[in-house]
């Protein structure tokens, strides 16, 4: 309805209220004249009834569409006399002529409110099942009893919210507000999420047997399931508003009380329910069942909630009791999060078109992690002009291309704060002492990084499957020899983010959890196209077994998950050992690079050593070509110039040749190893 026919509705509602609530109170009156005896006032008060009556029917005709008690008594199927106790309970809160003649008709001046004993004795059709607990007015909590030494003689009052719907005026309960959000319908979603949006429109519009069924989102957090869903109930003509699964209690009884509090809600404010179980906790049962308690408690409250519901969900919930339907959301298509970049941009959007390209090949964000990822941007960029002198409505957006792929990569940055630790690359490579092959692999990585968006889509290789896809390393060699600061390289030199995986939090005994955890890890990720680093992976990828019990079964099968992983991530995986030998071969085919970290020589160590100290380190003396006989690897020389940097910092002195001696003896008794003759012969 527009503005003018809601302000028409509004007063014709108040009107027929005020009609039905003069009905009542004259109903109230006759019952007082009966109990006076008087036969002049019975008629008088009947006479009033009988006009009471006309002018409700009255009214009613006059009504542009049904009012909010007629509304209300349909939906919870009232019955005539529990909709005048309802009205008698809402004529104490709004008329003040209806508190005395309560008093009046229960014989006691204290008693200025309505009972059930009250409604028996004054209201038409009076039955006894109104008052069970299981009935209309008690069950959706539209009359709330008082204490009192008995149920019939107990005070009644009618729910503040019930009154004020009857009143004509909608809003959220405050009982629901502090855990429930208002989602807001978005002005524009992509042409693949409007498709859903249509489909879940259809579906709950279905009356067949599969009618009001539980919608399940599932997919990625950030896709954009809220606004699919916020989307679906607007053509509806309904509101959204969302819940988080850790805010279901998993007491029964206070459950079941949340239930008939939101089904009451979603009549009252014409709003849907959306249930946020991306956070809820897995089935593992490790945390003394408290993981499953909230899983069950939360698909209970699902199933016993009549309203419309849906779900927003990584994985699929099981229901047995109400039928549920899932749709799998995936991200913007590239063309889509293209136009996304193209809206959120605006102007600025013309000098960026190249840029643009490159962003949505490598970040494959939702519409809201892209609006977020430009009001970021823009807003750095804004700062940066200023302090350049620039005017704030520049048009030289060629500096803001940098400051967009930052915010990208933040929005994008995935959470696996449990599983994984975040490496800040500094190195480049400048850093980087290896032979020619190798370094020309590693640079080949990047081309197929940075090209993957062409021959992917624009070329048509996506269009053949998505295995093999992914974009996978082996990088093996002896701890030391440069594998951990190779990944660095490329991360800094394509600005990703580096992620170096925690094997030991990955790999679970409970089975099924190795694969949950892997699931994790790859669909946080997905997003921003971060580079992940399996560091020590033999641990993980080695022979496989020969299956003598479950536990090597599954074992194999947690292998075959993550290489299937591995072949459908768009970004790029390395994994390091310190064994190649040990990885089985079977693993090695589909591995698409693999880089060799060979044990540094003389000349190769001597490199090392001149890359080692920063350009602010003071030295003096040091004779690279002697250095170099330390038989040691790349890390092992960083821990001994660092280490013979806080010698010379401690004796306020240039690093030299004698702070690097005793540094050295410090490394090789850790390697347990001797220092010998022939490589540090001559040194002082």
């Amino acid at each position: 309805m527009n503005v003018t026919a809601i302000q028409d509705w509004s007063e014709a509602n108040q009107r027929y209220l005020s009609a039905a609530l003069a009905h009542v109170h004259c109903r109230l009156e006759v019952c007082a004249a009966q109990v006076e005896g008087s036969g002049a006032s019975v008629s008088s008060a009947e006479t009033r009834l009988d006009e009471a009556q006309q002018d409700r029917t009255r009214v009613a005709e006059s009504l542009p569409a049904p009012s909010a008690l007629e509304s209300l008594c349909s939906a919870f199927g009232l019955s005539p006399f529990e909709r005048d106790l309802l009205l008698l309970c809402a004529g104490v809160e709004l008329d003040s002529s209806f508190a005395p003649l309560c008093a009046e008709l229960q014989g006691d001046s204290r008693k200025v409110y309505p009972t059930f004993s009250l409604a028996m004795k004054a209201l038409p059709a009076a039955h006894w099942s109104a008052f069970l607990p299981a009935a209309p007015l008690r069950q959706w909590r539209l009359v709330e009893v008082g204490p009192g030494d008995a149920l019939t003689t107990s005070p009644l009052r009618i729910d503040e919210r019930v009154l004020h719907y009857l009143a004509g005026l909608s809003y959220l309960d405050e009982r629901l507000r502090g855990m429930a959000d208002c989602v807001p319908v978005p002005e524009e979603v992509p042409p693949s999420h409007g498709v859903l949006a249509s489909r879940i429109t259809e579906i709950l519009s279905n009356e067949g047997v599969l009618a009001n069924p539980i919608i399940q989102l599932c997919g990625v957090p950030e896709v954009g399931k809220r606004a699919i869903a916020a989307s679906a109930c607007a053509n509806l003509g309904l509101q959204l508003h969302a819940i988080n699964a850790a805010d279901i209690p998993v007491n029964i009884s206070e459950r079941e009380a949340l239930a008939r509090l939101w089904e009451r809600e979603a009549f009252l404010s014409s709003t849907a329910l959306l249930v946020d179980c991306e956070d809820l906790d897995g089935n593992d049962g490790r945390d003394g069942g408290s993981g499953k308690d909230r899983k069950h408690a939360v698909i209970s409250f699902m199933e016993g909630t009549k309203c419309m519901v849906l779900v927003n969900s990584r994985q699929p919930l099981i229901f047995r009791k109400r039928s549920a339907l899932r749709l799998d959301v995936e991200r913007p298509s590239s063309a889509e999060q293209r136009a996304l970049w193209q809206r959120a941009l605006g102007p600025l959007a013309r000098g960026l078109d190249g840029q643009m390209e490159g962003l949505a090949a490598q970040f494959n964000l939702g519409p809201r992690e892209i609006q977020a990822a430009c009001n970021e941007a823009l807003a750095g960029w804004s700062n940066e002009q200023e302090e350049l002198g620039a005017s704030g409505e520049s048009d030289d957006s060629g500096e803001l291309s940098p400051v967009l792929w930052d915010a990208c990569r933040a929005q994008a940055r995935p959470r696996l704060e449990d599983l994984a630790q975040r490496i800040d690359p500094a190195a480049t490579w400048d850093d980087l002492v290896l032979p020619e092959p190798q370094l020309q692999i590693l640079k080949e990585i990047g081309v197929h990084l940075r090209g993957r968006s062409r021959v992917y889509d624009a070329w048509g290789f996506a269009s053949k499957g998505s295995r093999g896809l992914g974009i996978s390393a082996l990088f093996a060699g002896d701890s030391g020899t440069g594998k951990t600061m190779a990944a660095e390289v490329l991360a800094n030199d394509l600005k990703l983010d580096l992620y170096r995986i925690d094997l030991s939090q990955v790999v679970s005994k409970y089975i099924g959890e190795t694969e949950k955890n892997l699931r994790r890890v790859f669909g946080a990720a997905e997003s921003g196209g971060a580079i992940l680093l399996f560091d020590e992976a033999d641990a993980l990828f080695g022979k496989r077994s020969e299956v003598k019990d479950s536990h090597d079964r599954y074992a194999n099968i947690e292998i075959s998950y993550l290489l299937q992983r591995m072949e459908a991530y768009r970004g790029l995986a390395i994994l390091t050992t310190n064994m190649k030998s040990a990885i089985d071969r079977a693993f090695l085919r589909r591995i698409r690079f693999i880089v060799q970290f060979p044990f540094p020589g003389a000349v190769e160590r001597g490199e090392i050593w001149r890359r080692v100290f920063p350009e602010k380190t003071p030295t003096y003396g040091l004779v690279f070509e002697k250095l170099a006989r330390l038989n040691v690897a790349g890390g092992n020389i960083r821990n001994i110039a660092l280490y013979a940097a806080f010698l010379a910092a401690d004796s306020e002195e240039s690093v030299g040749m004698a702070h690097i001696l005793r540094a050295a003896r410090v490394e090789y008794a850790k390697m347990e190893r001797a220092l010998a003759e022939g490589e540090i012969g001559g040194w002082t």
